[in-house]
């Protein structure tokens, strides 16, 4: 049960720095505490956790503009942030999270500033259809937090300009575009700022969970920590990951994300592969990565080795038996 919320808010706009301060928290959250943590990157490409950065993003014209890419620990897709954005993180230990609440806490401040959104799916925040937060979401040892974006006057232009979309999401959505599918709070509010839906979201976290909040600042973490994470978030290995000559690539599409598989094969067997998801459950597509090493590169060997995959959660489940059946019928 939760007995006391935190909040905090970054003090700088580097997304490194920003995410290192969300994995210490992540980690240091107690088990009677949640936490609400405020956030903003400027000019910064986020992509999720198991994503193919030279795939998503359009790398040679981020570089000439002078933006950066950062990787995230959760799962999902590539995202925009600029100073028209508002990230927002809730930290708890599994048996407080509770993400209707957590959702209820947006919901409710956004509200406040005479906006009426709805939660959309899990993790979509919409007014009037249109989507102006995306979520995601990550759990490692009974710690869990849940996070996203408050578009409020996002240069929309940016999205197309530096992500590459797979055209195969946007028809699955029937959606022409990404910038048709997305809207700034500002135009529900011409006078919202940053700063009133930071006010909002402290007064609502505190009314939903029922506690006034412990306002905490940066200069009481653990700098020399913060500061290793900061060394892990902005290292060319964490942002681009390895790379390697693959022979072979299968792709496809599922209801639950894309899924991009390469391959290194030698004398008719796997030596190496590298699985890319925008999957709001990057452990499951780790799972998979780490039983498709050292087996024939046929469609037996992978569906055998993927068919002893199992889940509690039935939509992990069924994300097993979805690539099981892929890989035992897709051409190789």
């Amino acid at each position: 049960m939760v007995n006391k919320v935190t909040y905090i808010e970054s003090t700088g706009v580097n997304p490194y720095k920003n995410l290192a301060i969300e994995e210490y928290l992540f980690s240091r959250c107690e088990e009677d505490e949640a936490i609400l943590y405020l956030w903003q990157n400027q000019n910064t490409i986020v992509i999720g956790r198991n994503q193919n950065a030279w795939k998503e993003c359009r790398i040679s014209r981020i570089e000439e503009d002078g933006a950066v890419i950062a990787r995230r620990l959760s799962g999902g897709g590539a995202v925009y942030h600029d100073l028209g954005n508002l990230n927002f993180t809730f930290l708890v230990r599994k048996e407080n999270y509770d993400l209707k609440k957590q959702l209820q806490v947006i919901l409710k401040a956004v509200q406040k500033l005479g906006i009426q959104a709805e939660a959309s799916g899990r993790n979509d925040i919409l007014v009037e259809g249109q989507k102006f937060s995306g979520n995601a979401f990550h759990e490692h040892k009974g710690h869990c937090y849940h996070h996203g974006t408050l578009m409020v006057n996002v240069k929309l232009d940016e999205l197309n300009k530096y992500l590459n979309v797979s055209k195969k999401k946007l028809e699955s959505k029937g959606i022409a575009s990404v910038r048709s599918r997305v809207t700034n709070l500002l135009s529900y509010n011409p006078k919202i700022t940053i700063e009133q839906l930071k006010m909002a979201l402290k007064e609502t976290f505190e009314e939903v969970y029922g506690f006034e909040s412990k306002v905490m600042k940066e200069d009481e973490l653990d700098q020399k920590e913060v500061k290793s994470l900061y060394e892990k978030y902005s290292s060319w290995d964490w942002i681009y990951g390895r790379q390697f000559e693959f022979q072979y690539e299968v792709s496809e599409r599922f209801a639950w994300g894309q899924v991009d598989i390469q391959f290194k094969v030698d004398s008719g067997m796997i030596t190496d592969v590298a699985v890319y998801s925008d999957s709001l459950k990057p452990e499951v597509i780790q799972e998979i990565s780490e039983r498709l090493r050292d087996i024939r590169y046929n469609n037996q060997g992978m569906g055998d080795r993927i068919a002893e995959l199992h889940s509690e959660d039935e939509q992990k489940e069924q994300m097993f038996r979805d690539v099981e059946g892929w890989l035992r019928a897709v051409e190789l």
